[in-house]
């Protein structure tokens, strides 16, 4: 018996196709349903080898125009002796390190600073050598939204000193005078004023942050006849930079100098005493007093000249107290 053929069912039946039921659907949908065609998406270009070192490059070359013009002579100073590039430029810049990670300096008021024209700024003074003030001057230009920079009032011995005089100058600094002072406010520079002088950056450590006598008033008769505000300045940690606990009257004398200090480590370290301790700074502008509101001959007047002095007084021993009340420590 031959093997049987096993045939599938219906597999000798031609298979009929059933119909294909297609829904319609609107265009909208369809549109949404079609896969975006994606485009190509070119690589990012390699940089242009001119291009990779950019900044570097741009740095070098500005070094080389600024050492270029230094010797060609091709720059300008004002009539104070003030060159504005040398000190953004190099000045700032040595500073700034001390500023910015030494002292690691808080401002705070800034915006009570005016944007534009004159006024003075009125600060304490302290820390034995005058740190505080070339502190004072890179807050100004750092944090104010118009870089503005402070041209600071100094005492005579600051120019009488061989490289400090040059530097000084060059730095927009000038003789503490009214003659000066004025000039510079009516030209609507920032100028910067320490009234207690030597007095205030010479005093013992146990008098720290006791203000000492601010003068005749000779800064509040400045501004009243510049027509400027005053701007009251705390400035806290300057103080303990460097600890005096004595001075040494008759060397001072000897050397010409107000004071020579002495501290728990200068002269014993020598050089390595001259190192100021690394305290956390702040520096506080307070609300301007205005001054533009008084009469010409105001400034002949002493009782006003006495009360405004006073005021401005008050409100930076008042700030500079409330300040150490707020300070968690000296270093931090």
């Amino acid at each position: 018996m031959a093997d049987a053929k096993v045939i599938p069912f219906d597999e000798d039946r031609p298979r009929r196709r059933m119909p294909r039921r297609v829904r319609s659907v609107p265009a909208a949908e369809q549109v949404a349903q079609e896969p975006a065609a994606q485009e190509p998406v070119a690589p990012a270009p390699e940089p242009a080898p001119a291009e990779r070192g950019d900044g570097w490059d741009r740095r070098i070359a500005g070094g080389l125009a600024f050492l270029r013009r230094r010797v060609t002579g091709e720059y300008e100073v004002d009539d104070f002796g003030y060159d504005k590039e040398l000190t953004d430029q190099v000045l700032m810049s040595l500073m700034r390190p001390l500023y910015d990670k030494y002292f690691r300096v808080e401002v705070k008021g800034i915006e009570n600073i005016p944007a534009k024209g004159g006024a003075l700024i009125v600060a304490n003074h302290s820390g034995t050598l005058p740190l505080d003030g070339l502190m004072l001057q890179v807050a100004v230009h750092d944090h104010h939204p118009a870089e503005r920079h402070l041209r600071l009032l100094a005492a005579d011995l600051v120019f009488m000193l061989p490289v400090v005089n040059e530097l000084a100058r060059k730095a927009g600094h000038t003789l503490a005078c009214a003659e000066d002072a004025q000039r510079l406010l009516e030209a609507g520079e920032l100028v910067g004023v320490m009234p207690e002088g030597f007095k205030g950056i010479g005093k013992p450590f146990g008098d720290r942050y006791k203000l000492q006598r601010f003068g005749r008033g000779g800064f509040v008769s400045t501004a009243l006849r510049a027509g400027t505000p005053i701007v009251p300045c705390s400035i806290v940690g300057a103080e303990e930079i460097y600890p005096m606990v004595g001075n040494a009257k008759t060397l001072a004398r000897l050397l010409g100098i107000p004071y020579f200090p002495i501290t728990p480590t200068f002269p014993w370290l020598g050089p390595l005493g001259a190192v100021p301790l690394p305290t956390k700074w702040t520096i506080q502008f307070g609300e301007p007093i205005p001054t533009d509101g008084y009469a010409a001959e105001a400034a002949e007047d002493p009782m006003l000249m006495f009360n405004l002095t006073d005021q401005v007084r008050e409100q930076i021993q008042h700030t500079l107290y409330k300040l150490l009340v707020q300070r968690r420590s000296v270093f931090f």
